[in-house]
């Protein structure tokens, strides 16, 4: 047990959460921050160690653990009042879990290296909050060799699968192709479901219908049977979460020059979708798009 590093965790949101719980039960000491001090409270029963800032989080810690909401909470996290940075120093390793841009985690990356010598490894995940769960999730990772292979044996307690895909920020281009794919395969889901439905097919068999066949897919056995079921609740990741990773999808096209129409045209269906009042619901919602369109 004394062999273990010390791990801390910000941001106990949905995947936070059951990531934290997976540490705890693996054996690894804990200490955890949230914004909403009050979500920490299942971990602190559990055995983790609350602080009252995101500083507070490197005093024991080798290992500083983010996931939070986009670039800009990262940001503050890191470098606001109280931030990462006031408590870092060299030795200590930052992995971020969340999904950010990746030129403004590059940027962060050598702020945070400059100010403290702590070092970064952006690790963006994939599976869900049933991966999260599970220990399934799919992990990308950007940063140098020795930072990755040193945070792998924890972050193999959260993943099925831990790839290297390059230098700080290559983690964050890497999961933006993943939501490129995700929120795409979303949106014509609901297309699906909606269609069988108004053409008097039951939507609720398209799912193992099409299992095992070239148009199968995670997203399909997920998403269609609670789309065609109407289940929205409980919500287990949110639409705004994929309008954030399609806009930095886009942006980065812009920023490398290469062209990505279809996901362009997401962003402009899943914001549509958001202004309706949707941001905050599971993303199964986007059936009601084509549901309620007139006929």
């Amino acid at each position: 047990m004394s062999d273990l590093p010390s791990i801390a965790f910000a941001g106990i949101g949905l995947m936070g959460l059951r990531m934290c719980r997976r540490l705890i039960a693996a054996g690894f000491p804990l200490t955890v921050w949230n914004r909403s001090p009050d979500k920490c409270a299942p971990l602190v029963e559990a055995g983790a160690l609350q602080v009252g800032s995101p500083a507070e989080l490197c005093a024991v810690a080798d290992i500083v653990l983010l996931c939070l909401a986009d670039t800009a909470v990262v940001r503050e996290v890191v470098f606001g009042a109280g931030g990462i940075v006031e408590g870092a120093r060299v030795g200590q390793v930052l992995v971020d879990h969340s999904s950010l841009e990746p030129a403004a985690t590059r940027a962060m990356a050598a702020e945070l290296d400059s100010r403290s010598g702590m070092r970064w490894v952006d690790a963006p995940v994939s599976g869900g909050t049933a991966g999260a769960e599970a220990g399934s999730l799919a992990i990308m990772a950007g940063g140098r060799t020795d930072d990755v292979e040193r945070v792998r044996p924890v972050l193999m307690h959260l993943g099925q699968r831990l790839t290297h895909m390059g230098e700080i920020g290559a983690g964050q281009v890497t999961k933006a192709c993943n939501q490129m794919i995700v929120a795409c395969n979303a949106l014509v889901i609901a297309e699906v479901v909606a269609l069988a439905e108004r053409s008097g097919v039951d939507a609720s068999l398209i799912a193992p219908a099409l299992a095992g066949g070239f148009a199968d897919s995670r997203p399909l056995q997920f998403l269609a049977p609670q789309m065609a079921s109407s289940e929205f609740e409980p919500i287990k990741w949110h639409v705004r979460t994929l309008l954030k990773d399609l806009d930095t999808a886009v942006q980065l096209s812009r920023e490398e020059g290469s062209a990505t129409p279809m996901t362009g045209l997401a962003a402009q269906l899943m914001r549509l979708h958001g202004s309706q009042g949707h941001l905050e619901q599971d993303p199964a919602t986007l059936v009601k798009m084509y549901r309620e369109q007139d006929r």
